[in-house]
Formats: C-alpha cells, sequence, structure tokens
C-alpha cells in the first residue's frame, strides 16, 4: 500500500539526522541515475523501451544491496462459514462493502493493530488503506481482481492521445453529513495530496499528471458534474490509480477546521465522527483495544451494503485473536499463531490470496554500519547477508501460506505494461541468477535462493573486515539492531534471520515494537536494518520500483535523500 516530504515528515527527518549516526557520503550511491530511469519511463510511450528502463531500473536497486527480497507475498485467513462477501485484492486490501453474515447485521474481525491515520492522503500502511478503503472512496474502485470499476464517477472520456481525462460524476453524492460531494471534492483532494505540505508520501502517484505539485492539472468544471485531468503522457494504469487511496475524496471543511490541520494534516481522522464518503463511518474508536464502522445511510450504494456494523479488534496478538475466534467472538482473522497454520489449512475456513508484494529487508544506508566504507564495500557487505540468509528454511518453517523464496524486488507475477510477465517476456534482458523453485518454476532474479557462506566472507572481505576461520574477527566485528513488528511471525522471521548471520559471527539484536511505531521509524530513519514488506499498487513495475526515487516518502533505505 505509495513522494516532498511534508513539514512534519522534514522536522522528523531532521531529528532522525540528529539522532542517528549517518555513513559516511563517501559510501552512498549515486541515486540520480535512477530517478531519471524512473521519470523517464513515465513518460515513455514506446513500451519495449519502456520495459527496458525499468529492468534497469531494478538492477540499479539491487545493486545497491540496501533491498534484500526474502519471499513474495500472499496472505492467509480464517473466516467463518456464515460469512461470504469479504474479498481481497491482489493489492492486498480487504473489501466489506459486500460482506454478510447468515443471522446477524455484524461482522466482527481482526486484521490489524492499531492504524497510524485513516485520512487518504497520508495514510501510509496497509491497516490504514483498508480502513480508508471502507470509509471514502475514489473516481472508480478495485473489485477482487484489481480491476477498475466506476465507483464516484460513471465513467470517462480519454482524448486521443491518451493525455486528458474527463470523468463524469455520478449524481447526488453525498458526505456522510448529508453535504453535497462532486468533483470540486477531488480536484481539492488531488491538489492537497500533491502539495508538498502535505507531506504524503504518496503524492508521487500523482505526478505522470501535468503541473505537479504545485499546480495539478486537474480542474472540476463551475458545477461540479465533471473533472477534467491533463497527463504528461500516456499512463496504461491510471485509471487503477483511481481506485487507489491517495486519489480519494476528502472533506475540505473538516480538514481544514480540525484544530492541529497545518502541523499534523491527517489529525482530522484521529477520532471517531470524522465526516467521510464511503461506505461505513467510524462510530467508535478505543485506542489499541477496538474500531466501529458503521453503515453510512449517505453512501450511494447504501441499499446494497449488507452489514450494518464492522466491529475491528485491534490487536497485533496472534493468539489473543484465534482464542477470540475459537470462543465464537470472531468471524475473521488475518493475524493466525504460525504452530496453528499446518492443520488449520486442512479446514473449509482457512483461505489464502496472492499478493503482488515481496516481503524484504530494508539497509538504511544513512547507518553507522557503512561509516568509512566506499559505495562498492558498502554494497558489498549488504550482499553478504543475502548470501547466508536461508530463504527456504523461512517459507517453509516460518511462512507457512506456500510463498516462494524471492531473489529480486519486483514479484515474479508482475505484468510487463504490455500483455506479458515482467520477468519473462523480455528476450534482451538477462537475469544474472535463475533459481528453479520447489514447483519447477524458474525465478529469474539477482541473489542465488542457495546458502552461500564463503561467497558471503569473500563480499565481507571486499567490505574490508577480517576473519579467524570462517568468523568475524575481534578486529572488525558486526553488531547491529534489527527492527521488526512484534508479531509473532515476525520476530520468527527475525529469528531465523539473526541464527543465519550468526554463522559468521554477525551480533544481531531485535527489537520488536508495534505497528505504529514501526511505520513511524522507518518514515524518520531510527534504525539500521529492518522487515519491510510491499505490495504494488498496481499492477505495473513502476508500483515497485517508483518508491526507491530519492523523493517519495516510502523510500525507507534513504536512497539519495
Amino acid at each position: 500500500m505509495k513522494k516532498l516530504l511534508a513539514v512534519l515528515l522534514a522536522a522528523m527527518m531532521i531529528l532522525s539526522c540528529l539522532s542517528v549516526a549517518l555513513a559516511d557520503a563517501g559510501s552512498e550511491p549515486d541515486w540520480s541515475e535512477y530517478d531519471k530511469l524512473i521519470a523517464d519511463a513515465k513518460l515513455e510511450t514506446d513500451l519495449a523501451l519502456r520495459e527496458d528502463m525499468l529492468h534497469h531500473a531494478e538492477e540499479l536497486l539491487m545493486d545497491t544491496g540496501a533491498v534484500l527480497p526474502l519471499y513474495y507475498d500472499n496472505s492467509a485467513f480464517l473466516q467463518r462459514g456464515t460469512v461470504s462477501g469479504v474479498y481481497n485484492d491482489p493489492f492486498g486490501i480487504t473489501y466489506f462493502q459486500d460482506a454478510a453474515v447468515e443471522g446477524s447485521d455484524t461482522l466482527r474481525v481482526n486484521l490489524f493493530s492499531e492504524p497510524d491515520t485513516i485520512d487518504p492522503a497520508i495514510c501510509v500502511a496497509m491497516d490504514a488503506a483498508i480502513l480508508a478503503d471502507a470509509c471514502f472512496g475514489g473516481l472508480y474502485a478495485r473489485d477482487a481482481q484489481g480491476r477498475p470499476q466506476p465507483n464516484y464517477a460513471t465513467g470517462c472520456e480519454v482524448s486521443e492521445d491518451g493525455l486528458t481525462y474527463t470523468f463524469t460524476m455520478r449524481k447526488g453524492l453525498k458526505w456522510s453529513d448529508g453535504t453535497p460531494l462532486d468533483a470540486r471534492d477531488f480536484e481539492y483532494s488531488w491538489k492537497r495530496a500533491a502539495d508538498p505540505l502535505t507531506g504524503a508520501a504518496y503524492s508521487y502517484m500523482l505526478n505522470g499528471i501535468k503541473g505537479y505539485p504545485n499546480d495539478l492539472a486537474v480542474t472540476a468544471s463551475a458545477d461540479g458534474a465533471t473533472l477534467t485531468v491533463e497527463l504528461k503522457a500516456p499512463c496504461a494504469y491510471f485509471l487503477d490509480l483511481m481506485g487507489f487511496v491517495t486519489t480519494f475524496a476528502v472533506p475540505r471543511a473538516a480538514v481544514e477546521s480540525a484544530p492541529n490541520a497545518k502541523l499534523s494534516p491527517g489529525s482530522w481522522t484521529h477520532q471517531a465522527g470524522f465526516v467521510c464518503s464511503g461506505p461505513f463511518m467510524v462510530s467508535e474508536w478505543k485506542n489499541d483495544e477496538y474500531l466501529v464502522l458503521i453503515k453510512n445511510p449517505n453512501y450511494w450504494n447504501a441499499e446494497n451494503v449488507k452489514v450494518e456494523k464492522v466491529l475491528f479488534m485491534l490487536s497485533g496478538d496472534s493468539s489473543a485473536a484465534y482464542m477470540a475466534y475459537l470462543a465464537g467472538n470472531l468471524d475473521l482473522i488475518s493475524n493466525i499463531p504460525r504452530d496453528e497454520v499446518v492443520p488449520l489449512k486442512q479446514t473449509p475456513e482457512f483461505h489464502i490470496f496472492d499478493r503482488l508484494g515481496t516481503q524484504f529487508l530494508c539497509f538504511n544506508v544513512k547507518s553507522y554500519l557503512f561509516d568509512g566504507m566506499t559505495v562498492e564495500q558498502a554494497a558489498a557487505m549488504r550482499k553478504a547477508f543475502a548470501l547466508l540468509i536461508d530463504r527456504d528454511f523461512i517459507v517453509e518453517t516460518v511462512a507457512q501460506y506456500g510463498q516462494k523464496p524471492a531473489n529480486c524486488f519486483v514479484p515474479y507475477t508482475m505484468a510487463d505494461g504490455r500483455g506479458g510477465f515482467f520477468k519473462t517476456s523480455d528476450p534482451d534482458y538477462a537475469y544474472p541468477v535463475v533459481a528453479t523453485l520447489d514447483d519447477g518454476e524458474k525465478a529469474e532474479g539477482y541473489f542465488d535462493l542457495d546458502v552461500d557462506v564463503k561467497g558471503a566472507i569473500e563480499l565481507l572481505k571486499q567490505a574490508g573486515f577480517k576473519f579467524n576461520g570462517d568468523k568475524l574477527s575481534d578486529e572488525t566485528p558486526i553488531a547491529f539492531e534489527f527492527l521488526t513488528m512484534n508479531a509473532i511471525g515476525a520476530t520468527n522471521v527475525a529469528e531465523c534471520i539473526q541464527q543465519d548471520l550468526a554463522a559468521v559471527g554477525i551480533e544481531m539484536t531485535i527489537r520488536a515494537v508495534d505497528f505504529k511505531e514501526n511505520i513511524s521509524e522507518l518514515i524518520s530513519g531510527h534504525y539500521d536494518v529492518a522487515a519491510c514488506a510491499w505490495s504494488s499498487d498496481f499492477n505495473d513495475p513502476l508500483g515497485m520500483l517508483e518508491m526507491w526515487t530519492s523523493n517519495s516518502g516510502n523510500n525507507f533505505c534513504f536512497l539519495g535523500r
């Protein structure tokens, strides 16, 4: 779920720089070529050339070693047979507007712990995006296959050159307080999201529009019936973006009247009762305990919303969620205890859905770990970690949902934008490694999936580390803190990595924090190495690669920043 940062994020970065020891500039790669590749790819109309640009961008990313893929993501959930209509799109969002519960008007779920914000322009994490999708809406919405379907717009006309989109608004739209909602609200909301002062980490989703960021070519008609958007270049996935949270409308009066509107742009959604427009609205919110959505009678399609209430248990404790499910107090949970997965797989209540995403390790290139190193040495050190980690063991014993080990960042099922798959459709682009997965499929990428301790030692020596046999010398130790979530599955993965790195004497301590703190630490750079996950926001390599541009709020490695 996703780039100049707002005053708030800028302030966080300043604090980060004051409190975190920064690496020497000599260890950080020049990121201007990557930025240019992504910018040029967004404007390129030759799809084959565009694909080559994106392949090269991923090559540059992998060459830094700062992003270490672990496995391609999917998710699982337990759902009672009395529940129907809940669906998940390929990008990780769960939808409840079609849900029904036999014999009840309430759906009770546990998907996540406390969200950071529900403001569509500000939210970054998947949990916040799920709630934003429930409470707000875009011109289009996504179905279970991730395909865009008309929502607040009834459709659009596209100019012959593919540069101008004119959306016709659905008539009679209202905010939850009964006030009219029209194209003028979308014009305001998009310009707010693009404005650097808002601090939207995903503002780059709008950078294909002329005038980005300060003079966005988005114009509502005087009567609010149509919205016209002018692009810099044709964009094959533009309608997909209309179902992504950053493009959702927000109520100007509520946003700008909030007490901390300028210092904390998302603060207007921090308490129950805020004005929204989607199928549901927040009626109760007790921090770290529960959140209640109730049906929004002013939603344009309210007559087809079957449940009156969705009750969220806000907890990252998988054991507590599972016990509540067994006791009949929850109808659906996604936080399943790892030791229960194998037996539960045999039951009809266990469901798996694939996502276009990757679980990976994220290195802060400004960490003290890389002090005094050259660009090549820092990359060699990070790549050594990749050779030490046993991805197969993690997938088989910890992940357990049938995930596939990853040796590149862009998922191997990602479309290429011209009818094929990004990883296999370009005969002119050869990946350095082709691994064979357990099911016989080929996985082309940048890292061998086999553990190579000797190879890791050689890379660490290239980075300047000394060894006594196969262990690091006391003269050049490696010790660092690993940031992860305080969920059992996340800490189990961390423990596997800790054990793998210990094979050559690397000392890793684990810092497990709740979801909200985890996001804050990633954004502010208060970490050395962290566990991360990213699901693409649309089916195109840019959904995975644009986040690493130097002006992206989601560039947690701080490449070029």
